[in-house]
């Protein structure tokens, strides 16, 4: 196959699809063995040792906990009874650092997401939903990013498996485009972007790594990574947090069987994966918005290529990668 230009439908962003650099996709995956930290010393054993009141938890003992979500020890956005401030530095604009930052913790030292019961999983999104309602309701929030880094490559820097929340005073610029460019295209097509992508991706096949009744994983035609995923909740739904029960559980349960995948399949890479919502403000101007999970695989390393030209190149065709992974 030749290399490929793709343009993203949603952001307008450019990718390259090439893979003929890569001889075969498997060549990419290099078995690392995971090092685990001893749980004598996880700082995530017992939380309240160094953080004596979680936001969070459950159930309600902090002996017997599942989920809890404590503040970060180490915040980026400092959490201050006021609104950040901007101003100008010559021609430059500054906005305070001031916001949120808290981490959600699951209690077994060596079961990541993708291991964890039907029930913590789901626990762990309705800490996720829960302290999203919190923080939305701090006036000073304008965006509330989800995420998790599993490993060091991914930058975490504690094996136990946890989960960052943070408030952001601004938009941050990818949600920015992705918010815009799904905007751009309701009001030429008055149609979602993401449903119509779904229900491409449902006629054409190839590229569905898991299914079940409300939550759908695929590989992106517009793939930035090698094996990058990503899961939709079917039912077009702009904010995460609001989310029903029933269609956030079709999205945890597909979430699972898609990092399952990727352990398995991948030789168990380190991982990022992230949730993208409309932002907190403003929510009629969001409805054509349909909120989702990306998961980025830390498989390549972008180069002076892509750094300097904005431009991501991707060595496994997004059909091949579905391929492996189904």
């Amino acid at each position: 196959m030749n290399s490929e230009l793709r343009q993203d439908i949603v952001s307008g962003d450019w990718i390259v699809i090439a893979p003929g650099r890569a001889k075969r996709p498997d060549q990419l995956l290099k078995k690392e063995k995971r090092i685990k930290a001893l749980k004598k010393d996880c700082v995530f054993e017992d939380p309240q040792k160094t953080n004596s009141h979680p936001v969070f938890i459950f159930p309600d003992n902090k002996k017997k906990w599942r989920v809890q979500v404590i503040p970060n020890k180490y915040p980026v956005f400092a959490s201050k009874n006021i609104c950040p401030q901007a101003y100008n530095h010559g021609p430059y604009s500054i906005i305070e650092g001031i916001g949120r930052h808290e981490v959600v913790i699951s209690k077994d030292h060596d079961k990541n997401f993708p291991y964890l019961s039907k029930e913590d999983a789901n626990l762990v999104f309705r800490a996720f939903k829960e302290r999203y309602l919190n923080i939305a309701n701090d006036i000073c929030s304008v965006y509330v990013a989800i995420f998790q880094n599993w490993g060091r490559k991914a930058g975490a820097s504690i094996y136990h498996p946890h989960y960052q929340i943070m408030s952001i005073p601004v938009v941050p610029p990818d949600v920015s485009h992705s918010i815009s460019g799904s905007d751009n295209f309701y009001k030429r097509n008055k149609k979602c972007v993401h449903c119509e992508m779904i229900e491409w991706e449902k006629e054409y096949g190839k590229r569905i790594v898991y299914e079940n009744e409300g939550a759908i994983v695929f590989a992106p035609f517009i793939s930035r990574e090698p094996f990058e995923l990503r899961v939709f909740p079917k039912k077009h739904l702009s904010y995460f947090e609001d989310t029903a029960e029933n269609d956030m559980e079709f999205a945890v349960e597909a979430l699972q069987a898609a990092l399952k995948k990727i352990k398995i399949k991948l030789k168990d890479p380190d991982y990022n994966f992230f949730i993208h919502t409309a932002p907190v403000k403003d929510k009629k101007a969001h409805s054509h918005y349909h909120w989702h999970i990306e998961i980025l695989p830390k498989i390549s390393i972008s180069a002076g290529f892509e750094l300097g030209t904005g431009i991501e190149i991707t060595m496994v065709d997004p059909d091949e990668a579905a391929k492996i992974l189904r």
